[in-house]
This record gives C-alpha cells, structure tokens and sequence, in this order.
C-alpha cells in the first residue's frame, strides 16, 4: 500500500481586485502539499472566502494525522472524515479534509502522467462557463456595466445578486441587456424567508429565470420543499451543503432541481464524484459552485451539460496567486483545459 509519507499546509491571503463587499477584500487559500512513500509529490488547496481560514489551517497541522496513512484519496476518504465528525459533519471539517485530498489526488494524475480530468474519465473537451458576480452591492448601473463586460465577453449566460429593495428594477435591467435568447440566473443567497422568496419570484417571474439560487437558509430543507411546490423556477443549492447526506436529502425531498456542490467545501474530489452520481440518479443538473479552475476541469468528467462558473475578476492565476500558469482558460463563455499535470494549481 502506498502510504503518505509527508504533508505541510500554509495560509496564502489573495487580494481580490473586485471586492465582494466592504469585509471581503481577500480570500483564504490553505496551499497543501503531501510526499507518497513512492516518492510522487501533490499540491492542493483548501479555500474559505472569508472567516475560517486560521480554523481550517489548524485542523489540517493538529487533526488531519495524514502521516503513514493510505495514500489512496477513495479508499482513505471515508476514515479521515470519521475521524473528524466530532468537529462537526461538515463546515470546518471537510474544507480542512479537501486540502488533503486534492493534493493525493494530484499526486496520483502527476504518477500517471496526466491531469485530472484524463484520469478520472473526459467525457466533453470543453465546457460552458457563465458570467457571475458578488454585485448586490453594485448601484443598478455599475451592475448593468458588468453584464455589459459579460456580453462583450461572449457569454451566453449570467448570474446576478438579488434580496435587495429594487430586485425587480435590477433584473428587468439586467434581462433587456440580455435580450431573450441569453440565459439569465438569480442569487438569493439564503436572504429570503418562504414568504418572501414565494412573493419575490412571483414578481420575477416574467424576466424568464433559468433558476433561482439559495433563495433561503441552507438549512431550511422542508422551506426548499414547499417552496419548489409553489414556484415553477428551477431551485438550485449546494455551496452551503456540507456532505453526500444533505445532498441526497434535499434531492429526495424535491427540494432542489440543481446542485451546486463547491468541491472544497465538500470535501474535496472524492466526495464531489460521489454527489454527482446522487444528482444523476435523481435527475438533477450538476453545476459545480465557484472555482473554474478546478471545476472546470471536474465539469470535463460529468455527465449532462454542466457549466463552469466565472466570477468577474476571481480566477486565481488572474489574481496571480499560482505558481505556474492556469490549468484553464475561458474565452467567448467556453473553459477550455490547457496541458498540465494533475490539478495545475500550485500556489506562489
């Protein structure tokens, strides 16, 4: 059995140049890197766009006990995450465990000789991205220059913020700049109670939505439910759901018709897989949350018409935060993977 013989973690602050609000000026990426006994090297990340950073980095160095344990990110997954649980299911603890497992699932595309997506199966060369942003703060204008930005920059669909007092102004800005033939998503999230998002999305319903997202907590799995009852938008979650067990409740109860599975926050490659085939079995689209770099690449290996997502001014080579270039790039709303080895993401 190849065993880990090595793994080190570090805090890297990024800078954002576009903040997505007056508190996050930055995010937090927790680099990663682990030695098999066979000599084949990984880097990977863990990531919290906020708070949390310090917590995860701490949970890697003292909890993780990745030393001389099995190498093999499928088979060891499942012991690392009950090891964990008393910390919490979910949250701190698989952030922490998806630094760990990118980096042995890297190592194992740099032993093959390959990237990611080549090992785990392509399935599409490339994959469609959609224009999105943290722009509920934007005045109306600034918001309509951006979805300008994205229009001039070939993308045939785009995401917008709302659960502010002019949500109906913004989106009817926002859908005549599309015109009728550009997909057009709306964010929630989690600001809307049932009664508000079921009177909101009353009010949006004729700007022709491809899906609403988070419109409440996380958490309110039976809000999801009767709110799916009474609207006839697609409702999309997952960037705050934690595990394959909420992921397969909400899908059970209904409560979703899209996932969004962040693949840090899930705990890394290996319980991302795992989510999607719960989606297929149920039915659902699959659209991995945030990071196109790395979910790009997992998008390649899905099965459906995933999209990337691309936020304006995010991406980590843009923001010059990796060591080599992008794994991927994005041009005319089409992620096209480069030529690399592994993930592709080692951080300066």
């Amino acid at each position: 059995m190849t065993t880990i013989r090595s793994f080190d973690a570090r805090l890297v602050r990024v800078p954002l140049a576009r903040p997505w609000g007056a508190d996050v000026t930055s995010v937090g990426v927790i680099a990663t890197h682990v030695v098999r006994s066979d000599g084949a090297e990984g880097w990977g990340f863990s990531w919290t766009p906020q708070i949390g950073a310090e917590a995860v980095l701490a949970m890697l160095v003292h909890d993780v006990d990745a030393i001389g344990t099995d190498a093999d990110p499928e088979a060891s997954w499942d012991a690392r995450w009950r090891h964990l649980h008393e910390a919490g299911g979910g949250g701190v603890t698989t952030i922490a465990l998806a630094g760990l497992d990118l980096a042995l699932w890297d190592a194992a595309a740099r032993a093959a000789g390959t990237d990611i997506a080549s090992l785990l199966g392509r399935r599409r060369d490339t994959v469609r991205a959609y224009g999105s942003g943290v722009n509920l703060h934007y005045t109306r204008d600034e918001l309509v220059a951006q979805v300008q930005r994205w229009i001039d920059a070939g993308f045939d669909a785009v995401k917008i913020k709302v659960g502010g007092a002019d949500d109906v102004a913004r989106v009817a800005a926002v859908r005549d700049l599309l015109g009728p033939d550009r997909a057009l998503m709306i964010d929630a999230n989690q600001r809307w109670d049932l009664p508000t998002a079921t009177a909101a999305l009353e009010r949006l319903h004729e700007y022709d939505l491809a899906w609403i997202e988070e419109p409440l907590r996380a958490d309110d799995l039976a809000g999801h439910a009767e709110l799916a009852r009474r609207i006839d938008v697609p409702i999309a979650v997952g960037e705050n759901l934690h595990t394959t067990y909420r992921f397969e409740e909400f899908l059970r109860a209904g409560a979703a018709q899209i996932v969004q599975p962040n693949i840090v926050r899930v705990g890394g490659i290996t319980p991302f897989r795992r989510i999607a085939r719960i989606a297929a079995e149920h039915g659902a689209a699959l659209h991995p949350h945030l990071l196109p770099e790395l979910s790009g690449q997992l998008a390649l290996t899905l099965d459906g018409s995933p999209w990337a997502e691309d936020v304006e001014d995010a991406g980590f080579g843009a923001l010059g935060a990796l060591r080599d270039p992008s794994p991927v790039t994005i041009e005319h709303g089409v992620l096209t993977v480069l030529p690399h080895l592994g993930i592709g993401m080692r951080f300066a």
